[in-house]
């Protein structure tokens, strides 16, 4: 069992629907790829709700395809994280994932 150890946690109004689990922008809206990240959601939100967004600590993501342990990482397209290529820094995997949709522990 993954577990999260999370030390700060922000308040936004959510301007898109927000998925438990994947990136967030500051904005309110769901990260997309390669996008700067506030951080991860905490609880599904719809829009115009206040979304909570941990945005320090070790946090569980969603990952978008297979990710190494202690590799960069990025949002892809719908909040997920990737390896970094090109986009903003999104933290680092603490854990590998061999395909989209595992669980993982980041360091934010």
């Amino acid at each position: 069992m993954k577990t999260e150890k999370v030390l700060l946690i922000e308040s936004v109004k959510a301007t898109t629907a927000l998925t438990k689990g994947r990136y967030a922008r500051s904005t309110g809206a769901q990260a997309g790829a390669g996008e700067q990240v506030l951080g991860v959601v905490d609880l599904d939100a719809a829009i115009g709700q206040q979304a909570s967004i941990k945005t320090h600590g070790i946090l569980l993501v969603e990952s978008g395809a297979a990710v190494a342990a202690e590799a960069r990482l990025q949002s892809d397209a719908t909040g997920r994280a990737i390896t970094l290529a090109a986009g903003k820094d999104a933290g680092y995997a603490l854990d590998a994932a061999t395909a989209a949709g595992q669980p993982i522990r980041i360091k934010l």
